[in-house]
């Protein structure tokens, strides 16, 4: 049996992830480390939270057919055997349940990122970090509550709990983890690798670990993951509160920030009076932030608008990965339980190309080139011109290694949405996996001096146009919010299309993932356009 197959992969898995985890936090600087440790907790107990609800849909959804079709399916605990589950009626109606909640959380998540990454600027990170655990913890108990009291609360009701992400959802999240990680170094290629050990961390939790803990305990209790999810989600706290209170880095590279840039997080300024809260002051510093949002793309440079549309075409072709669970399920026939440990697989595969396989090659591809020969060096002496080129090699390097990523995407959702049977299927998961390294290079992007504005350029030349530099919050709040654009728009998009392919059958199935492929190509088109 699939399960059978899969469990004994779990202990393995479970026992690298650990030992990978720690060695990517022994070797992390004291800040690097602790924001690790939070993305780990973080994305393990959103993990834990995927799969259970798939199946606590499915379940209320496949005993209220049963009750009308055929009540002699429903067993004396009022549940029907999973296998009677996977009918077109009931997938359609679990495709379009998710869709509606995945829905519902980005769009709660995107209205309030503007606030409350203000909000984190002014008053400091930990607080608007502490405030986005709040919806988290609501939505598993939520999510409990429908299912353990299922007879009192409606199956709709369950959509209430992802609107609760008007406190902060992934988002506000990742636009506060990535500017801190973006902040702690000026290397791009230690940059690179930062990027790349919180994606490792992503993997290893949220993708590794996080799918096979939640097969072995919804095969205890259907409640068991979600029970463990709110758990890490406390234990979140604590290394919030622990947080540095000030960036990464020397202290010239600090002075340099708070010369050339607004402040990252209010720590970082000089020791001043608690700023007062102004309901007033707060809407126009929301207005003014919302303002210089739609000025940054027209007034940067066009490298900068080809990176926010990737972004966006890669947020929206990702959307598919909500779907994967039911897809495996439906198209192979499989239990929830057993999807779980073969996407913990595809994981593994993930950690190893994030932490190891291209950390290793960008070092070693650093250690072999050089931007100038020299003799070259010797007549260029001047240090500016030598980082200007210096520079100009690695946004090459990230371009050029972001579309290879982008290729393997393409080839790999293809070969997933045409995959017939599961034994085709592995290869396809792990062809996909060579993509998962986008980020390293689009994120190691955003700080090219080839995206930023000129100073001496038109509309830069007045002192008084300030909101049109922003800070790197800013800069990554603004990436934040296209990505949960892309996401808004991909999540009913792809349950649409996935309803429509269980109509229609067979080769149908993969309609999302033939979509998915689209979008990635018009993201190869756009980062081939960034110039260095």
């Amino acid at each position: 049996m699939p399960g059978t197959l899969f469990s004994s992969f779990f202990s393995r898995s479970s026992s690298s992830s650990s030992s990978s985890f720690a060695a990517i936090t022994s070797n992390a600087s004291p800040s690097i480390r602790s924001l690790l440790i939070l993305a780990a907790l973080v994305n393990l107990a959103w993990s834990l939270y995927q799969l259970p609800l798939n199946r606590v849909i499915e379940r209320r959804l496949c005993r209220d057919f049963y009750l009308d079709a055929d009540p002699s399916a429903i067993g004396h605990d009022g549940s029907v055997p999973e296998e009677l589950c996977k009918l077109d009626g009931i997938q359609q109606d679990l495709g379009s349940m998710m869709g509606l909640m995945e829905t519902g959380w980005v769009a709660g998540d995107f209205i309030m990122t503007i606030p409350l990454v203000l909000l984190a600027e002014r008053y400091g990170h930990a607080q608007v970090l502490l405030l986005n655990i709040v919806p988290r913890v609501f939505v598993l108990c939520w999510t409990i509550a429908v299912s353990y009291f299922d007879h009192a609360l409606p199956l709709p009701a369950l959509a209430l709990g992802p609107l609760s992400s008007v406190l902060g959802g992934d988002c506000v999240f990742n636009s506060i983890v990535y500017s801190l990680v973006s902040s702690a170094t000026n290397d791009g290629v230690q940059r690179a690798t930062f990027f790349g050990q919180v994606n490792a961390v992503s993997a290893i939790f949220a993708a590794q670990l996080g799918p096979a803990l939640a097969s072995c305990t919804m095969s205890i209790r259907l409640w068991l993951p979600l029970c463990a999810g709110v758990v890490l989600l406390l234990a979140a706290v604590p290394v919030i509160a622990g947080l540095p209170a000030s960036n990464t880095g020397s202290p010239t590279r600090r002075q340099h920030d708070q010369e050339s840039t607004a402040p990252l997080l209010s720590q970082d300024l000089p020791s001043r009076p608690a700023p007062s809260f102004s309901v007033t002051s707060f809407k126009e510093s929301i207005s003014g932030r919302i303002s210089s949002v739609f000025k940054v793309p027209t007034r940067y440079p066009p490298n900068f608008t080809f990176l926010l549309a990737s972004f966006f075409f890669t947020s929206l072709a990702s959307s598919d990965t909500k779907l994967m669970a039911q897809y495996i399920s439906k198209r192979y026939g499989w239990k929830f339980t057993s999807v779980g440990y073969l996407l913990s697989g595809k994981a593994v595969f993930n950690f190893f190309l994030l932490y190891l396989i291209i950390p290793t090659l960008l070092r070693r591809r650093r250690s072999r080139s050089s931007p100038l020969s020299s003799f070259q060096s010797r007549r260029l002496s001047d240090p500016d011109v030598l980082t200007i080129l210096d520079h100009k090699v690695a946004d090459g390097h990230n371009i050029s290694y972001a579309q290879t990523c982008l290729v393997f995407s393409v080839l790999g959702v293809v070969a997933i949405a045409m995959a017939s049977t599961i034994w085709t299927l592995v290869p396809s998961l792990l062809l996909y996996a060579m993509g998962i390294a986008l980020p390293m290079f689009t994120y190691s992007l955003l700080k090219s001096p080839s995206l930023l504005p000129d100073p001496s350029g038109p509309g830069m030349s007045t002192a008084g146009d300030a909101t049109v530099v922003v800070s790197e919050a800013q800069i990554f709040s603004i990436v934040m919010l296209v990505k949960t654009v892309g996401l808004l728009v991909g999540a009913p998009t792809m349950a649409a299309l996935w309803v429509q392919g269980v109509k229609i059958g067979g080769w149908a199935l993969g309609l999302p993932y033939f979509l998915s492929a689209a979008y990635y190509a018009l993201a190869m088109l756009v980062v081939s356009r960034i110039t260095p």
